[in-house]
């Protein structure tokens, strides 16, 4: 049976910087084919736009698709799910599909929509990425002009539910999977931290807050989360079922000069072999939960065992199994590539997974 296409779907208010997230992806796609679906108000498409001049064979023009007639959590069966098939129906299907919504959508029904026949068994939710603007959220609003969201939601005449921003920002939190706290160059140190934290307190067990400027985000940490979130969507309840649409421009904290991604680190923790694979992934989880470490993958030998076992972590969650066996001299032993915000404990960490 063939894998489902995973699809990460990218939430949060004008301006936040989603747009800018998007393309700092697609900078380094490496080769993998993504597919964007673009969810603006009317006729302009500033985003469709900046997306497809981003030059680069990740997001060919074809594969740039834009919803202008409305938000997209009100319009998923005249104009989603459609788009959808269309996408599956390719020769090429794509790699990976990436969602970015207009800033007034609530997630859970589009997240709801991956149930559809149509769609359910070719595509899996990856993971529901949450874009906040740190700057402005430091200061007590919600997105950067609150009055820009205020006339994109007027000038929506098919937005078919009315939601104060504070719900509306609650209900993006409530689905997330990874909340990205965005223009951190803004902040001082300490504030950034402080505003990350509460975020985590606000948001379900598991979810990974990250602190970044002008979306520099390592592919990596973005993609591959696999949380199957249509499966758990009980689990993202929305505070409310009527709602509120804002549409999403570029980030407008809008430079163009170079950021790198010195906000994450990675390093590899070698050990020797292991003894119990159970074990072992709590063992991970437990070291996972303790540093806040985003992401932790590699293989290890396990003692008395011919095969190659894989570990793949996201936050808490670890997946591991047994991919192909050990070849004639191969080195017996745990090789773990361990990724995070930068100022991870190196020697903390691994000790810890060492012990």
């Amino acid at each position: 049976m063939r894998a489902k296409i995973p699809a990460t779907i990218v939430t949060g208010f004008l301006g936040a910087g989603k747009t800018t997230l998007i393309r700092q992806m697609l900078a380094q796609a490496d080769g993998r084919r993504i597919a964007l679906i673009i969810n603006e108000f009317g006729d302009l498409g500033v985003d469709g736009e900046i997306l497809k001049g981003c030059g680069d064979i990740a997001c060919a023009d074809e594969d740039v698709v834009e919803l202008s007639n409305g938000c997209i959590c009100c319009t998923v069966a005249e104009d989603f799910v459609p788009t959808m098939e269309k996408l599956l129906a390719r020769e090429a299907a794509p790699d990976h599909i990436v969602i970015e919504t207009s800033g007034l959508a609530l997630p859970q029904p589009l997240v709801q929509a991956f149930n559809w026949p149509e769609i359910r068994t070719r595509v899996t939710v990856d993971g529901v990425v949450t874009v906040v603007d740190g700057k402005a959220l430091a200061e007590g609003r919600f997105a950067h002009a609150p009055e820009a969201v205020a006339a994109q939601r007027a000038a929506d005449a098919a937005l078919d539910h009315e939601t104060p921003l504070s719900e509306l920002f609650e209900d993006q939190i409530a689905c997330a999977d990874m909340i990205v706290v965005n223009k951190t160059d803004l902040l001082a140190a300490a504030e950034a931290e402080a505003l990350a934290a509460r975020l985590k307190e606000d948001a379900r067990e598991g979810v990974q807050v990250v602190r970044t400027a002008m979306g520099a985000l390592p592919i990596g940490v973005l993609l591959g989360q696999g949380a199957g979130a249509e499966d758990d969507i009980e689990a993202r309840g929305a505070v409310h079922h009527h709602h509120d649409h804002d549409d999403d421009d570029e980030d407008d904290h809008d430079h163009h000069h170079e950021h790198g991604h010195d906000e994450f680190e990675s390093f590899v923790v070698t050990r020797a072999e292991i003894a119990d694979p159970a074990a072992f992934a709590a063992q991970v989880a437990e070291v996972i939960r303790t540093h806040d470490i985003l992401r932790l993958k590699g293989f290890a030998a396990v003692a008395g065992k011919p095969m190659r076992l894989t570990l793949q972590a996201v936050g808490p969650r670890v997946d591991s199994y047994f991919d192909r066996p050990l070849r004639p001299g191969e080195v017996r032993e745990a090789r773990l590539v361990v990724i995070g915000q930068a100022g991870l404990d190196r020697a903390a960490i691994g000790a810890a997974l060492a012990a």
